[in-house]
């Protein structure tokens, strides 16, 4: 197994200090928005086997069996089909989709064969899969996360008393759920931007005072009238209205499927996701809107926002958190002193997060003998190590926001007192 050093991305979005709380480092002023765990080439984790640092992309791309296992390089290719994150909104992300399979395949195609830069800001599609995610609260999170009930989105809207807003509460209270939630969204995004703005301060002017004076949607009034401080006068504080409103406790999650809009308000978070950077904006942001193509791929169907919390400690004591994705799966373990130890043993490669405590890894053995890696990572010239003994990789001690990477078909025991997270392939 591998120690990880990790990237924290400096997004506008990010807290400035929820990651190095939980890290235990002085802030540096600047926001600390996502740290990355895996080897996504926008950021891949480094581990030292005993020659230097070197990418994990690399290691991977060197021997891919050997560190992900047959059913997994079979399943999705020779690269780690998932990316684990520390996530720490600090003010709300993006409204945003993410394209199923066959879309992100269809329009990654399409911009390829129009010549699309990889990194132009009009390009929706940087890669050809999907991006299905869960998020786990760490702190108290919250979020937006599907379509509501339209009569419930409509009485939202009446409430604040804006008369441009009636038009829209008409068409949800009268037509079918589906066609009037695409009505509405096509409306909002394509109106005048200068006459949207009005009604945008308008209604969160409203939400102010109704979230100041109570009553059975003061949290929903305060998160947009929140929203609309951060992002004056975007039409999408008016598709946020929209969506459910959630809250959530440390320890719950939600899992975010392909179509479903959704957004980030606040909070620390464990994010998994498939191994995709596919997004498509519908507002909050300063970033390409495609409306087309973001209606082509939103799923206009209301949903409650689908709370996960963990299904009950199995033998081994893993909690699990269930989902209908095949490229991770997300559980935990909640180490009592003196206890014993957890054996965790898979066909499929593994990456370990602690998140509170101190805990200890042992590696017991492993089901690939003698697998080794070779090969040359860019700037720190070539590298070769065995998976039994470069690097001294049978003991790690991980303290809170430190990880490892755990090869495939090798057997770690855990041990200690705290809270570790634990991705890997749910095959």
């Amino acid at each position: 197994m591998d120690r990880l050093t990790n990237t924290v991305r400096p997004y506008a979005w990010g807290s400035a200090t929820a990651i190095p709380e939980l890290l235990g480092t002085e802030p540096t002023g600047e926001p600390q928005a996502e740290m990355w765990m895996g080897a996504h080439p926008g950021a891949p984790s480094r581990t030292d086997r005993g020659t230097g640092p070197v990418s994990l992309a690399d290691v991977i791309a060197a021997d891919p069996e050997g560190e992900l296992g047959p059913d997994a390089v079979r399943a999705f290719g020779p690269r780690l089909p998932f990316l684990l994150k520390l996530l720490a909104a600090g003010s709300p992300l993006s409204l945003q989709v993410h394209p199923d399979l066959t879309q992100a395949q269809e329009g990654y195609a399409d911009e390829e064969k129009r010549g699309i830069p990889a990194e132009a800001p009009h390009r929706n599609y940087k890669d050809a899969n999907h991006k299905p995610e869960l998020i786990c609260a760490l702190t108290p999170f919250e979020g937006l996360c599907g379509f509501r009930h339209p009569a419930e989105a409509a009485t939202l809207l009446e409430g604040l008393g804006v008369s441009a807003l009636k038009p829209y509460a008409d068409i949800l209270r009268a037509a079918p759920e589906d066609a009037a939630l695409r009505e509405v969204l096509t409306a909002v995004l394509g109106a005048d931007r200068d006459a949207t703005a009005e009604t945008v301060e308008q209604a969160a002017a409203a939400a102010r005072r109704l979230a100041g004076e109570g009553g059975p949607h003061a949290d929903s009034y305060a998160a947009y009238a929140a929203i609309a401080h951060h992002y004056p006068g975007d039409p999408g504080v008016l598709a946020a209205m929209l969506l459910n409103h959630v809250r959530l406790q440390p320890g719950e999650a939600l899992f975010l499927g392909a179509g479903i809009p959704h957004a980030y308000l606040g909070g620390l978070g464990v994010e998994l996701m498939a191994n995709s950077d596919n997004v498509l904006r519908c507002g909050l942001t300063p970033k390409h809107v495609d409306v087309p193509e973001l209606l082509r791929v939103v799923r206009f169907a209301p949903r409650d926002a689908g709370v996960l919390r963990p299904e009950e400690a199995t033998a081994s004591g893993e909690e699990v958190y269930e989902t209908p994705t095949d490229e991770f799966r997300l559980s935990r373990f909640v180490l009592a002193p003196g206890g014993a130890a957890r054996v965790l043993g898979d066909r499929t490669p593994q990456i370990l997060l602690c998140t509170a405590g101190t805990v200890a890894l042992h590696a017991s053995g492993t089901g690939s003998e003698g697998g080794s890696v070779s090969g040359t990572d860019a700037g720190s010239g070539t590298y070769a190590g065995s998976r039994t003994d470069a690097g001294s990789r049978t003991d790690l001690t991980l303290a809170p926001g430190e990880s490892a990477f755990v090869p495939a078909g090798e057997r770690v025991e855990l041990t200690g007192e705290g809270t570790v997270f634990r991705a890997t392939v749910a095959l």
